[in-house]
């Protein structure tokens, strides 16, 4: 039984996306069956692994909106024991399409049923919104990561987000829990970078990982190339990171 994992933060520009893709991957590397879900209508998830996504006939959007059966959806990726279901542009209709569904915040749940004997870990990226489909996430997961971009606005929205869960929790899926906070973007020469990691430590404690992810260009350029920057450049401090922080979280559900 795979343990299934949302990467949700409504603020964008917080390493949501990078982080999905390189966490997958560094789990994936450390031998565990992994699957990615992509989540969002932006798609850089999938294109961030080099998935041509107009090729495709079944992404997320079929599955929840159409009932496919969604093996037919998942793809290969060039990492080993690494699976996609991409998203498509579709999937920001999917919303008003999935408003008069029988158990509308049920329906990821019931798509992710029958592969969760076959992974280890199910990874879900979000959109950058607190909408149905982010609804849909954390009603069929079994615990969230946060990340929290090091800059002055980092608190931002987190209150928003940590309300949904507790709603989520009363309402939609008691066992729901908080993994971890994870500090992006950060850089330990910057005085902000050390404050935000303080105050976020002060607000959360043992929730925030010890594991950061530094600001780093290799971790940019990575997605340009379809592969995650374990692949592009496995000695990067952004590919160390991750395997880090993947070792972190194997550690955390032994």
């Amino acid at each position: 039984m795979s343990k299934i994992i949302s990467l949700a933060n409504q603020k964008g520009g917080v390493g949501k996306t990078t982080t999905s893709i390189n966490l997958a991957a560094a789990l994936a590397q450390s031998g565990k069956r992994v699957l990615l879900i992509d989540a969002d209508p932006q798609a850089n998830t999938s294109s961030g692994l080099g998935v041509e996504i107009r090729e495709l006939d079944n992404t997320i959007y079929e599955c929840l909106v159409n009932g496919v059966d969604p093996h037919t959806a998942v793809v290969a990726t060039q990492t080993k024991n690494l699976s996609l279901i991409p998203s498509h542009i579709d999937l920001v209709g999917a919303e008003i399409e999935m408003l008069n569904m029988d158990n509308r915040e049920q329906l990821l749940k019931h798509v992710l049923a029958p592969l969760r004997d076959e992974y280890d870990y199910i990874l879900i990226d979000c959109s950058p919104s607190l909408g149905l489909i982010t609804i849909n996430a954390l009603t069929a997961s079994d615990s969230v990561i946060i990340p929290v971009q090091c800059d002055f606005f980092a608190l931002e929205g987190i209150a928003k987000l940590l309300n949904t869960v507790k709603i989520i929790k009363s309402k939609l899926n008691p066992s729901l829990k908080i993994e971890g906070f994870l500090l992006t973007m950060f850089d330990n020469r910057l005085r902000l970078s050390n404050q935000v990691y303080e105050e976020v430590k002060r607000h959360f404690g043992d929730l925030v990982f010890n594991t950061v992810i530094a600001r780093n260009v290799r971790l940019s350029e990575a997605p340009s190339h379809g592969v995650s920057v374990l692949e592009y450049d496995p000695n990067s401090k952004g590919a160390k990171n991750y395997m880090a922080l993947a070792k972190e979280l194997i550690k955390r559900n032994k």
